[in-house]
């Protein structure tokens, strides 16, 4: 059959492909193309050769490469509409299987529209259980405020979807070079330490192989013989886990952000029978929880920045201000209570005769200290010099072995001194009161150490000032 005198009455971009049946991991061959799909892999029309495999012109794909077996195979036409990361943008796939004069080859017409961003009507177009599905993820992101809680439900919808033993989303970092688990499903039956067991302090090594093992396509699919084998030379380490891990096969899809990859998401010993299914279903569903997780991400980062001090990695004042609002409401202080009230000695002078580096040096480690005395507690940097601790239940015992510590560590050598003021909540349950109390205490204490400490007049000047403007 003449393929090029009909490619040629094929609008749109065209290409016919044809597979070697007696060998079909070996490259499809690129029998016949339209003006519209020479001008769209070479710059130069005239140079451009029929019957030379595909990959002469457009980057091998495996997952194009299944598609056009299982077209050729069912004798049934394939599409997707897919992120095609070698393109930068996005595919509206379509294949159709052609006659074969030749039982040993099977032709097929492969065709695609190319859009920069993705189209919501595109991404619409799937069957109806498909979109059952999708659309039961998009409710449960929105039925709840527990975010986690809504992932969780969703990779067990996943998993059934799938009728896969295990399904995942790993988060990645790869300029902090981490990797963190954010939720799993496993089918009934089935131990989650399992794939626990895989995500030890090493495993970023084995994920930042996984771009390459993707190689640039909207997923990786472990299937068959051939697929094992890449997996095998990309990262040798990651299928020696899987295999111990009883991996029969997986697909695994990116997690975007912009040009970022913020994870991946991925399902274990699926039904084969449903891979077109699963792929579709995925790759929607792919979409729409990297845009969730990324815009979650960017929530939680604000909520940081906006109630951590930067420089001590402490709670700052708006986030002491915040606690003190829920005591009157949403989340009372848990009696009893204590309060402590620590000022950096010497912040001044130290500022003005060493520079601003070198008070910074004494403020991180007086937040320190804190951080050691007082890890279950509430620290706040709620001055330039002042920190909170807030410590919630804490009984009488406990705090007062908590004051002594603190108070035996106030002037060691070679580290930041600082004045200490306290109250417990058997002389007030009012917490405002409590704070007043050990303000004034500090206040007294930091008065003693300056006594004892002239150098510091111009540190003792300013205390007396802020003081009683307070009051």
């Amino acid at each position: 059959m003449d393929y090029q005198a009909f490619i040629d009455h094929v609008g749109g971009i065209a290409s016919v492909l044809s597979v070697d049946l007696l060998d079909p991991a070996k490259d499809f061959t690129l029998v016949a193309a339209n003006r519209s799909y020479i001008s769209t892999v070479v710059d130069m029309p005239e140079k451009f050769e029929r019957n030379v495999p595909y990959t002469r012109y457009i980057k091998k794909d495996q997952n194009f490469d299944s598609m056009c077996l299982r077209c050729v195979r069912e004798q049934k036409p394939v599409h997707a509409y897919v992120d095609a990361d070698f393109f930068n943008a996005w595919l509206d796939v379509f294949i159709l299987p052609l006659c074969s004069d030749d039982p040993k080859y099977g032709y097929v017409l492969f065709s695609y529209q190319m859009t920069p961003k993705a189209v919501a009507g595109k991404l619409a177009d799937i069957a109806p259980d498909t979109a059952v599905s999708v659309l039961t993820t998009c409710i449960k992101l929105r039925e709840t405020d527990d975010f986690q809680k809504a992932l969780d439900s969703i990779m067990e919808d996943i998993c059934i979807l799938c009728d896969a033993t295990r399904c995942c989303i790993l988060l990645t970092d790869f300029q902090n070079h981490t990797c963190s688990l954010l939720c799993e499903a496993m089918a009934p039956g089935k131990n989650a330490s399992q794939i626990r067991g895989l995500f030890n302090d090493s495993f970023m090594d084995i994920v930042e192989t996984w771009p390459k093992l993707i190689d640039r396509s909207n997923c990786f699919i472990i299937q068959n013989d051939q697929d094992w084998e890449r997996v095998k030379e990309v990262t040798p380490i990651w299928y020696d886990s899987l295999r111990n891990a009883k991996a029969d096969n997986l697909v695994i899809y990116p997690m975007h952000a912009g040009d970022e990859v913020i994870g991946y998401i991925w399902a274990a010993n699926f039904d084969s029978e449903k891979t077109q299914t699963i792929k579709e279903a995925l790759g929607v569903t792919t979409f729409i929880l990297s845009a969730e997780i990324a815009n979650h991400q960017m929530v939680q980062k604000m909520k940081i920045l906006s109630t951590t001090d930067l420089l001590t990695g402490v709670l700052n004042r708006n986030a002491m201000n915040n606690r003190i609002l829920e005591n009157d409401s949403t989340n009372p202080i848990k009696t009893p209570f204590g309060v402590f009230f620590i000022d950096v000695n010497g912040l001044k002078t130290t500022n003005d005769s060493r520079g601003h580096q070198a008070g910074d040096t004494l403020l991180k480690d007086v937040a320190d200290t804190l951080k050691e005395i007082f890890p279950e507690y509430e620290i706040y940097r709620v001055g330039g010099d002042e920190f909170l601790v807030i410590t919630p239940g804490c009984l009488k015992s406990t705090f007062e072995t908590k004051r002594a510590k603190l108070l035996g560590n106030a002037e060691r050598k070679d580290r930041a001194h600082y004045a200490v003021g306290s109250c417990y909540s058997d002389e007030t349950q009012n917490i405002r009161r409590a704070m007043q109390l050990a303000d004034g205490r500090m206040y007294a204490a930091k008065e003693e150490y300056y006594k004892r400490h002239p150098e510091y007049a111009w540190d003792r000047r300013a205390s007396a000032i802020k003081y009683n403007t307070r009051k």
